[in-house]
């Protein structure tokens, strides 16, 4: 069975600044962990994924996902089977068991345990924030991605689309896209949104950056992709017949 793409997460030096400026861009909703340096997010969007925002030193600063998987000892150890690296070995928490590796191309990805059968596992309430339903992965080569995270993770691939991107099938309730970036390359998530430039520009007056967009696709799809005051990448899209 396919690992499913379960959350999102963001880290920096400032966790609550970083769950200030999402809750200001994107209407998510952020709840603190206590004694934990650790907000997790409600994105209010009705659909997709859940995530949260940690602290970590500047240098370290990522967003990325999680997929979940039953061992994941087992699938860490797979990863750096496959030429990845540990960044964060399994690890519990009373709340959650986790571990992070890094790709060949240096991108870091997140492993969560499944949860247990039956348990109450929080989904994005009803509401007006921008659902996180989609993510994506550049590498330095589009086909040695593509090859790694379908290897790992047993995912299946749609190359349809453009040359050097491949859509996934098999990651749960989010799309995803693999695929190679000519100037940069990240393993992060997009967020749907109603306008990409207002968004883009929202972000620069909290203190972000515009990465790139909005880029039209097609006749209908508009994308983007911003840098939070962390440094952190996280892209945005419109597309009036994606629900």
């Amino acid at each position: 069975m396919a690992n499913r793409v379960v959350y999102f997460e963001m880290a920096g030096p400032d966790a609550a600044a970083l769950a200030g400026f999402y809750h200001e861009l994107f209407g998510w909703t952020a709840r603190e962990v206590p004694g934990a340096d650790y907000f997790l997010f409600d994105t209010n969007g009705g659909g997709g994924i859940n995530g949260g925002v940690g602290k970590v030193d500047a240098d370290e600063s990522y967003a990325s996902f999680y997929v979940e998987d039953a061992d994941p000892q087992a699938l860490l150890d797979r990863a750096t089977g496959m030429g990845a690296r540990v960044a964060v070995p399994v690890t519990e928490t009373p709340m959650v068991t986790y571990a992070r590796f890094v790709d060949p191309d240096g991108l870091e990805v997140g492993i969560v345990k499944s949860a247990e059968p039956g348990a109450d596992v929080p989904v994005p309430s009803a509401g007006e924030g921008a659902p996180v339903d989609w993510f994506e992965v550049l590498g330095s080569d589009a086909s040695s991605t593509q090859k790694f995270y379908t290897g790992l993770f047993g995912w299946t691939i749609d190359a349809a689309g453009f040359p050097g991107y491949a859509l996934v099938r098999g990651a749960g309730e989010v799309g995803g896209g693999l695929g190679a970036g000519d100037q940069a390359q990240w393993a992060t998530v997009y967020a749907k949104v109603e306008d990409v430039e207002a968004v883009l520009a929202k972000a620069e007056s909290l203190g972000g950056r515009r990465v790139y967009g909005p880029n039209a696709v097609d006749d209908h799809m508009r994308t983007g992709a911003l840098a939070d005051p962390a440094g952190n990448v996280v892209g945005v899209y419109f597309h009036p017949d994606h629900e």
